[in-house]
């Protein structure tokens, strides 16, 4: 006969594996996973079939985890292009728009990574060989009456998006760049 706290160990598996579908923040997904594989290790042992239980534990917890976590980590970065000669302005208005940028990051679970090129010549060449996901730099001519200081291109749709709607520096004008793909070109 099967004891009681079988059943409770089993239960485990569904509502655990709930937990994770409907997870948002992928790190605490991550963590749930490594849950739902030590409780399926567990059950596994439980019910007597040790190798199916060691095997779960080593390749389908540590080793997927290990994986889904370099995953998770390379593929959540906003690369940003910026010019290096930017100097004193990153102590004022930069610092600032960089700050609002990264409070708009951090609520996507991305980080964001700043990458300096020495002109806009070669800002513009990362952006179209998809070395940066955006550029921001200062515009070369202002617009009369306008506030607007620096320009962001974004090549990434959903990037744009997310920063169209909850970017709030008035002092950065937002476009949508499409980069054509290397068939495209040929």
């Amino acid at each position: 006969m099967i004891d009681s706290y079988i059943y409770v160990i089993v239960a485990l598996l569904p509502l655990v594996a709930l937990m994770l579908v409907f997870q948002v923040n992928p790190y605490q997904a991550l963590v749930i996973r490594a849950i739902l594989g030590a409780v399926a290790a567990l059950v596994y042992a439980v019910l007597g079939a040790a190798d199916v239980a060691l095997t779960e534990a080593l390749v389908g917890t540590m080793l997927a985890i290990t994986l889904y976590i370099v995953a998770v980590r390379s593929s959540l970065v906003m690369r940003l292009g910026i010019i290096e000669e930017l100097g004193e302005e990153r102590e004022s208005y930069f610092a600032e728009i960089i700050a609002n940028l990264k409070k708009v990051i951090d609520k996507h679970y991305m980080r964001l990574e700043l990458v300096e090129y020495p002109n806009s010549q070669a800002l513009e060449q990362a952006l179209m060989a998809k070395e940066v996901h955006a550029t921001c730099a200062k515009q070369e001519e202002l617009e009369p009456d306008s506030n607007r200081i620096y320009h962001a291109a974004i090549r990434v749709r959903r990037l744009f998006e997310i920063m169209q709607t909850e970017l709030s520096v008035p002092e950065v004008s937002l476009t949508y760049i499409t980069v054509p793909n290397e068939e495209e070109k040929h």
